[in-house]
Parts: C-alpha cells; structure tokens; sequence
C-alpha cells in the first residue's frame, strides 16, 4: 500500500515539473505598475487660499442640508441597488472561500426488488481538491478584490449622490434669486409704463412709449414664468435624488450658505482616497489574480475522496454501524483541449492588461477634474469681481439715466436699454455666485472628499 502511494507521488511530481515548465505568465506586472502611476503625478496648480477639510459635508455648515444628505443615501434607489451588487459580491466571496475546504456529503437509500428484502444504503463521503498552486486560493482573493472594488464604487456613488444634492440645493437658491431679480425687472419696467402714462397727460412725451415699455414687460413676464417653471423642475428633481415622491415646496434658504473652498494636497494624498481610483486598482489585484488562476489550470491537479459506505435490512442498520471504508487519490492533467486553457490564460492576462488601462484612463479623468475644479475656481472669482465692479458702475449709469428720462433729456428707449444691461448684470453676477460656489463642492469631491460613512 504505501509502495503504490510513493509511485504515485512520484508519477504526480514529475507530472508537476513538465508541467510548470509548459506554463508561464507574461512578464508585465500591471499590479506594480498601477501602483507606481500615482507617484508620477506632478504637484496641484496652487490656490491662492483653502480650507482643510476631511468630508464634503464641511464644506457647508447646515443642518437641513445634512438631513437632506442623509436622506438621500438612505432612500436613493440608485445608490440601494448599488448597495445590493455590494452584498451579491460578498456572498460570491464566500461562496469562492468555500471551495478551499473539503466536501461532505451523507446519503441514504433504499430499493426493493420482487421476492427479495427491503435493502438500504447508507454512506458518508468527503473530497477535497489539494490546492497545491494555489489556484483556489487565487480565485478566493480575486472574489475579494471583487467586493473590495465593489465597497470602493458604493463610497464613490455615495459622494456623488451626496454632491448632486449639494448642488441641487445650492441651485434651488439660485433660481429663486433669478424669481426675485426678474420680478424686480418686472416692477420696474411696469413704473415705466405709469410714469410714460404721467408724462403722456402732462404733454412731456409721445403715447408710442408705451407700446416699447410693455413689450419689454411683457416678456419680462414670460421669462418669469419660465424661471419659476425651472425652479418647479429643479425642486422635483431634488425630490427624486432624495428618493422621495416629487412634490413641491422649497427645500433651499433664501440666501446663499458659505461654502468653503478645500485645500488640495499633493496628488499621493488626494488621489489615493478617491474611491473610483481605489476601485480601479482593486479590478487590475483581481483581474491579476484571475490570470494567475487561469494559467494554473494548465497544471495537474490532485483531489482526494474518501467514503464510508454500508448496506443493511433497515434504516436503521444502515446508518454507519458497521461500515465499508475507501479511500480514492486522483491525479488528473490536462493533454489537449484544443488549446482552450491556453486561449482562457492569454485572455485572462489580456483582461489585466485592460483593467490597466482602464485604471490609467481614471488616473488622467482624475487629475484632469482637480486641475479644471481648480482653473475654474481662480476664473470665477476674476469674473464676479469684474462683473461686481460693472454693476456697481452700471448702477450710477442707471440712476442718471432714469433722472434724464424724467427732465425729457433722453428717450424711453435708452432708458429700458439701460435697465436691461443693468438687471442683466444682476442676474450674471448672482449666476457667477452659483458656479463658483458649486465648483467648490466639484473640487471637494475631484479631492477625493466625500460624506462620512
């Protein structure tokens, strides 16, 4: 007995050797390289100011903004299906882990033939595939890698939710800004069509005035209905990313909250904690892994099998009292599939290579968001200053021209040109406010930023 176990062994191992010799990976290994690409990131643009903050619900101090946050991440359907891949993951974890350890199975059956005794089988058997390369193991830490990646991903679209909301509510405040500013234009342009109507009875001006000053009221009265139409839409929209019914009803302070602009780092510290590079890096560990597992099938493999087994009159006496044991060792090598375990290793290794590439792309996506959330910052807060700075201007243009209007020294139509330019500046100025303050969460989360689990 132990003469043919040492014969077998012996037959196993040089089955082994030829076999090792047969099989080999290629000699890129993506998962160092992927590593390494971080550190080749050149430094930030510089800001001329920043905040250091550890999640992007520093960046706005307010309670009803963090309910709405937290709501969202409780309710959004996206983010629970997304929540769910999570779970499907672990349980293909663990269902992978499983193949490491051995396999038990008990049987009981019974038959009957005519003339004869009721007969039952009663039997206990336990396999096991000897992981002798690894390969189970290597699956087992690819299906790790997997949830990994997948936790990685539910955290990024978590952030994401969490600043949609953020500027989904910063833009419920810039469209009621837009009501109020076209509802002043309003007011005004309707003071003109009174004070025409004085100056008309006073014999100071043409009645052909009024025809200009209610066209222009008129469609300052449109576009104020299309204002609050879109501010309408952006509340139901709010609603939806809450996962809640849409319904109506303002959801946004009347004025703009402080939003701090973030510090940003060096790209080893920003880029190693946004989750979509984390995740990234952990498809290239598993796909890496799964190449491994697909070049060692090519190798021979050994599983064992041992079963109990006893047959008896009754149920009973079939249960193992006296039972007939075997013991099974199989070695089992692939000869020729017509190459598909050598076509499977080769498309393993090329999946590697994708996921590579892939992860590069994110890299460049990554660091182009930062630079742009940065660039965009610096130009917006030239604009509004300039922008300031004409309104203010504009605002004395206005005021000289309304007291011409009134002493006869200009016509309506200069006068409405000017109040247009002016309401104008107005409404850019307070749209220049919006975008740099939305930027400002855009640069939070390209940082790497994101709400607290």
């Amino acid at each position: 007995m132990v003469r043919g176990c040492f014969h077998f062994m012996l037959v196993g191992m040089l089955a082994f050797v030829l076999a090792g010799c047969a099989t080999s990976r290629g000699s890129n290994d993506y998962v160092a390289q992927t590593g390494s690409l971080v550190q080749e990131v050149p430094d930030w643009s510089t800001l001329t100011d920043g905040s250091s903050v550890s999640s992007l619900s520093d960046l706005i101090q307010s309670d009803t903004l963090s309910g709405l946050v937290q709501q969202a991440i409780e309710a959004n359907p996206g983010l629970q299906q997304t929540l769910l891949t999570l779970r499907i993951r672990e349980a293909e974890w663990q269902q992978a882990r499983s193949d490491r350890l051995p396999d038990v199975d008990a049987g009981l059956s019974g038959s009957k033939a005519e003339s004869e005794d009721e007969i039952y089988t009663g039997s206990i058997s336990v396999s096991w595939e000897l992981d002798l390369w690894q390969k189970i193991a290597d699956e087992s830490s690819a299906a790790s890698k997997d949830v990994e990646q997948q936790l990685a991903l539910y955290q990024a679209a978590r952030d994401t939710l969490a600043a949609d909301v953020m500027r989904s509510w910063l833009g419920l405040i810039a469209d009621q800004h837009a009501i109020a500013i076209q509802q002043e234009r309003l007011l005004t342009l309707e003071s003109n069509e009174t004070l025409i109507l004085q100056r008309y009875r006073n014999g100071l001006g043409p009645l052909e005035d009024l025809d200009s000053a209610r066209s222009s009221t008129l469609s300052a009265r449109a576009t104020l209905e299309n204002y609050r139409e879109s501010l309408a839409q952006n509340e139901r929209a709010l609603r939806l990313l809450l996962g809640d019914v849409p319904s109506s009803g303002s959801e946004a302070p009347g004025r703009y909250p402080a939003v701090l602009t973030p510090l940003a780092e060096l790209p080893s510290q920003t880029l190693n904690r946004r989750p979509d590079l984390i995740a990234a890096y952990q498809a290239v560990e598993a796909a890496d892994y799964r190449s491994s597992a697909a070049y060692k099938d090519l190798l021979p493999s050994i599983s064992l099998e041992a079963a109990l087994e006893d047959v008896a009159d009754s149920p009973t006496e079939a249960l193992l009292k006296d039972p007939i044991w075997t013991l099974l060792g199989q070695l089992t090598m692939p000869l020729f599939r017509g190459g598909e375990l050598r076509a499977a290793a080769e498309a393993a290794e090329l999946t590697t290579a994708q996921a590579y590439q892939s992860y590069r792309e994110t890299l460049l996506t990554a660091v182009q968001e930062v630079e742009d959330a940065i660039g965009l910052e610096r130009s917006l807060g030239i604009r509004e200053q300039h922008i300031s700075d004409a309104l203010n201007r504009q605002e004395d243009t206005l005021t000289y021209y309304q007291s011409s209007y009134r002493s006869g020294l200009v016509d309506i139509l200069d006068l409405l040109s000017v109040q247009q330019d002016t309401y104008d500046l107005k409404a850019q100025l307070d749209e220049l406010k919006y975008l740099r303050l939305a930027n400002r969460i855009d640069l939070g989360l390209a940082l790497g930023l994101g709400v607290n689990p």
